[in-house]
């Protein structure tokens, strides 16, 4: 049972007494989204090579019924006006869907390190969790590039 946390000048939020307890929900919560990536054969690098090849539509099946998800959720949202667990109100930016080079740029890259890797970046975890301990090196080839993008992105064009 929870109980009121004490008061203290420098908490952020109410629940921050409780930073293992959320923690421990994350974890529970990547474990069941690593299972259902699994047992969906979503890490398949043989059902992205046959998404690849336009062998088969279940790939894109399941990134349309995410897309469908995120929106649907984001207008929910947006439309009952939801507040984080702090109380602040969730606050979505609108997004200018003009094209340009940083999107080119930025889905080439994307697209090159998931073919080369054989992986999309999201179940690089859950990889390493069915025994593919290659995946780790690229784990640590999208920390890189993660970093390396934090480094350059004043001097890039936004």
């Amino acid at each position: 049972m929870f109980t009121e946390p004490a008061k203290r000048e420098n908490a952020t939020h109410p629940w921050r007494d409780c930073a293992d307890i959320t923690w421990l929900a994350y974890l529970v919560l990547g474990v069941f989204f690593g299972i259902t990536l699994t047992k969906s054969e979503v890490l398949s690098w043989f059902r992205i090579q046959e998404m690849f090849r336009f062998q088969s539509p279940r790939m894109y099946e399941i990134i349309a019924s995410a897309v469908v998800v995120a929106a649907v959720s984001l207008a929910l949202i947006r439309r009952l006006g939801v507040k984080t667990i702090s109380g602040e109100p969730i606050t979505i930016p609108p997004k200018s869907l003009g094209l340009g080079v940083r999107y080119a740029a930025g889905g080439t890259i994307f697209g090159l390190g998931w073919a080369l890797g054989g992986v999309c970046p999201g179940p690089l975890f859950a990889l390493v969790g069915n025994g593919v301990t290659v995946m780790v090196v690229a784990i640590g080839s999208a920390l890189i590039g993660t970093w390396l993008y934090g480094f350059l992105r004043p001097r890039l064009p936004h």
